[in-house]
């Protein structure tokens, strides 16, 4: 999908425009929903610079590319976008993908600020090409094994799919959980059927079965069989990677799908700029905004505060990423080298642990902070 420039609010800027380019997953197997809040947020900041003017004096546009999930077509995307000319590269959720644009990035010498994905090492090489909002999933699954043992688990398992994101994330639970005296189990997601993992789950004898698989599936068919297990009553089901953020868990799961504490990057509280972006960032979605809705938004703020900083040359945006202090819907955002990253990083990224209330499935719980 090509998707044409976005350049809400242009009638109050005037000269060239300037254009950043989107990775974002619009089509499948790429998680869309996702996709679509990230765009949202893209768009509706790129709306909001436009209307203060623009890039001294000159309007913002996007040009939009569908990474559907794919990274060899992501990687095909930042070099055409490059020959397009565009300032910088915005986007993606899928860490993977992420990772495949951002090494074609560095070797073309064009800036990217990845919105969302967080698998630790971006780039194969140190750069001082890409940056990005995300926290490395070492800090966020850390933090959600801190959650785990704060709650009692000593014997927890997960049900993995074999992709280098899923094996990273597993290697972290391990680590963070075994050095404290916890046991790691891990199940074979893609041969073990739904019911093969709940008997191989009460078989392990954990009390706590983490779903490291795909969205919508198998993950809600996992959660479906577990729920009607009456052996399992008593298991917690997670979802680090932030699978029930979105309105289409509730939807295909209902109650089923309440009670399962996953990651999320939102402070507890927003501040007056978070307020008045979630208000719009809702309305232009017609649900509740997910944090992936606010990462896509502070991307396109940190970019614009940049440029009018430093003037819209790669170079010179890539060579500030050093020297952003930009104030974004969730913090104030800075960078710094963070070891294993490889890029520039936002430490102070907001994480919780949170999960929907059974009583009120729309209403979330802030379980831990990290």
């Amino acid at each position: 999908m090509n998707t044409p420039p976005v350049a809400s609010g242009a009638e109050h800027a005037e000269g060239p425009t300037v254009r950043i380019g989107a990775l974002v997953p619009l089509s499948r197997p790429g998680w869309v929903e996702a996709g679509r809040h990230l765009l949202a947020g893209l768009e509706a900041a790129v709306s909001d610079v436009n209307d203060a003017g623009g890039i001294l004096g000159r309007p913002l546009a996007l040009v939009v590319r569908d990474t559907a999930a794919d990274p060899d077509r992501a990687a095909v995307a930042v070099e055409e976008l490059a020959g397009l000319g565009v300032a910088a590269v915005a986007g993606e959720y899928h860490s993977v993908v992420a990772r495949a644009a951002a090494i074609r990035a560095d070797a073309l010498g064009l800036p990217f600020l990845c919105s969302s994905a967080v698998l630790d090492a971006l780039t194969e090489e140190p750069t001082s090409w890409v940056a990005r909002l995300a926290p490395p999933q070492s800090r966020g699954w850390r933090a959600y094994a801190d959650f785990l043992l704060g709650a009692g688990h000593r014997r927890v398992a997960v049900a993995a799919q074999p992709t280098v994101y899923w094996a990273a994330g597993t290697g972290i639970l391990r680590d963070h959980l075994t050095s404290r005296g916890a046991t790691l189990v891990v199940l074979d997601a893609a041969t073990l059927t739904p019911a093969g993992l709940a008997d191989a789950t009460l078989d392990s004898g954990a009390t706590a079965l983490l779903l490291l698989v795909g969205h919508p599936e198998p993950a809600a068919a996992i959660v479906a069989g577990i729920r009607a297990d009456g052996r399992l009553a008593g298991l917690t089901i997670g979802a680090p990677a932030g699978q029930p953020e979105f309105a289409g868990w509730t939807e295909l799961l209902g109650e089923d799908g309440a009670a399962t504490p996953f990651l999320r990057y939102l402070p507890e509280h927003l501040g007056p700029l978070g307020v008045r972006v979630e208000k719009a960032l809702r309305e232009r979605l017609a649900e509740a905004p997910s944090f992936v809705a606010f990462e896509g938004y502070d991307t396109i703020t940190v970019l614009a505060e940049v440029m009018r900083a430093h003037g819209t040359g790669r170079a010179r945006i890539a060579g500030a990423w050093s020297r952003v202090a930009v104030e974004g819907t969730r913090g104030l955002i800075r960078f710094s080298r963070t070891p294993g990253t490889g890029v520039w990083q936002w430490d102070a990224a907001p994480l919780q642990v949170v999960d929907r209330d059974p009583s009120h499935p729309a209403r979330l719980r802030v379980l831990h902070t990290g």
